[in-house]
């Protein structure tokens, strides 16, 4: 929006090609969504715990340290996602294809959160909807975005798969892989990002970091010398996606700022199920997936230690761990929920900086 307008005045004044560079851009998307986080979270977090009588409920057979949390406001992910709308609405090129692309993959698994959440409040049920019913709604979307993708693809390399440090390996994708692998990664991710929220502020400091690292993936796709200097994937219009990347990180922050241990607001699928299609949606677009995986992989290691557990219980008949997701396991051990959260995130910081890494290592 502001940047048709800056184009226009730069034409009466140089100095406003300055909007013009991505970078540039991009800290201003991080800054707005910061600032407005800030700005309106006292507001919403106060509507949240208004509109939803007793607030977020609690599950009985999780730890027994979270029952003080009942009562506090959920869906806190709504103020990410309004944020980093108007962020990237006041920042981005419009005319990108992708841009608008993931803004839809972001309110649709935004909406499936919302109902799922809405759900659990009113009828005071902490699992949510039907698990087939949200896995139908994300299939439809995921599909729908990786169809999209496939059939407005304009350069080779956007179905290609490609291999992290191996620069010769590299698979064309024909339309039922590419939309498989784009169906697996956005959903797969969403649920993923879903299932880390078991801790205030676990799930969002990882999604900042790895969103922040997809940005610079972006910006070199992009860009044809970067690309081509670090022999990755060029995706032309890809460099449009540092606007939402920044947007997400600095919102992210914000939310941060009040649900920071011990939490004023609790993120709710809303954010979650949201922020985690928009990562694998991002992925996808830069043909990045398996550096996703990587960086990503708090995202993963929780969705893995769920899988082990259910299916050693059903094989075996015992748990792997005292309690999944393995954030759990680490409470019930005698870990303070405060250190469990600082040391994924030290695992995270780590985990980004192989990830990146591989732009160079190749």
């Amino acid at each position: 929006m502001l940047l048709e307008l800056t184009r226009w005045l730069e034409q009466l004044q140089s100095h406003f090609g300055l909007f013009g560079y991505l970078t540039f851009r991009g800290i201003l998307s991080a800054l707005t969504s910061l600032f407005l986080s800030l700005w309106i979270g006292p507001a919403v977090i106060r509507r949240l715990g208004q509109l939803k009588a007793g607030g977020q409920p609690i599950r009985k057979d999780g730890p027994q340290s979270h029952f003080s949390k009942a009562g506090t406001p959920t869906m806190g992910g709504a103020l990410i996602l309004l944020t980093v709308l108007a962020s990237v609405l006041l920042w981005a090129d419009l005319r990108n294809r992708y841009i608008w692309l993931v803004l839809a993959v972001m309110v649709a698994f935004g909406a499936i959160g919302w109902w799922d959440d809405w759900i659990k409040i009113v009828r005071r049920d902490p699992n949510g909807m039907r698990s087939r019913t949200k896995y139908l709604l994300q299939s439809i979307f995921g599909l729908a975005a990786g169809l999209f993708l496939y059939y407005t693809a304009d350069a080779p390399a956007a179905t290609t798969f490609y291999i992290p440090l191996f620069k010769q390996i590299a698979l064309p994708l024909v339309s039922v892989s590419f939309v498989l692998i784009a169906y697996l990664w956005i959903v797969g991710f969403s649920n993923a990002v879903n299932l880390t929220d078991g801790l205030d502020g676990l799930a969002i400091m990882p999604t900042v970091l790895v969103a922040c690292a997809l940005g610079v993936f972006a910006y070199a796709s992009g860009n044809a010398v970067f690309s081509n200097y670090l022999q990755i994937p060029q995706v032309p219009g890809a460099g449009e996606l540092i606007v939402i990347c920044a947007a997400i990180a600095g919102a992210g922050l914000g939310f941060l700022w009040f649900n920071t241990y011990p939490a004023m607001v609790f993120m709710g699928d809303i954010g979650a199920l949201a922020l985690g299609a928009v990562l694998g949606t991002i992925a996808v677009i830069v043909r990045q997936e398996l550096v996703l995986v990587v960086m990503g992989g708090i995202f993963v290691i929780e969705t893995l230690s769920v899988m082990i557990q259910v299916a050693s219980f059903k094989l075996t008949g015992k748990r792997v761990f005292k309690m999944a997701p393995i954030h759990h396991h680490f409470e019930l051990k005698g870990w303070p929920e405060p250190r469990v959260i600082v040391r994924f995130w030290i695992i995270s910081v780590v985990l980004v900086l192989i990830g990146l890494a591989t732009l160079k290592v190749r």
